[in-house]
């Protein structure tokens, strides 16, 4: 019975270690092409984004338009639009990515400026509903933690140039 119960910890212990393995393994690759990828998801993402501004159709140039009182929409979507295809080429270019981060900074804080002009627009029930135009925004949270993670990596990449 002893010598059962014994291969039986054996049998166990084996596969625990190759799951160890195994999961060392993964978490390699994750820490390996965890910041390329991320760098290649917010540079496309801006530069999507930013050429459907540049080329009329995209769907928050309305949003966009509702927001900035100050110059036209006609000006001021296609200008954004340039401003972000600036910011995602940046991203993409690690020795630019000083510039794009401080690019996206400027950009960034305007993002959220419909959840305070146009409420209606944003919340289908204050605070915590949010129409598709509020999740839009919202999720420049994560554009926000990608950035920071983006941004720890600049002196690595000073050094290793």
């Amino acid at each position: 019975m002893a010598t059962s119960e014994n291969e039986s910890k054996d049998t166990l212990t084996v596969y625990q270690e190759r799951l160890d393995a195994l999961d060392a393994t993964l978490a390699s690759k994750m820490d390996r092409w965890s910041v390329p990828a991320l760098r290649a998801a917010v540079g496309a993402v801006f530069i999507w984004f930013g050429a459907l501004k540049v080329l009329g159709v995209s769907p928050a140039g309305d949003l966009v338009a509702s927001t900035v009182y100050v110059l036209p929409p006609e000006f001021f979507v296609p200008v954004l639009g340039v401003w972000e295809v600036i910011i995602g080429i940046c991203l993409l270019y690690p020795p630019l990515t000083r510039v794009g981060l401080l690019l996206l900074a400027l950009q960034l804080p305007g993002t959220f400026l419909p959840m305070v002009l146009l409420p209606e627009v944003v919340y289908t029930t204050f605070p915590y509903g949010l129409t598709v135009e509020g999740q839009y925004i919202v999720k420049n949270l994560v554009i926000i933690a990608g950035a920071l993670v983006l941004g720890s990596t600049v002196r690595d990449e000073s050094a290793s140039a």
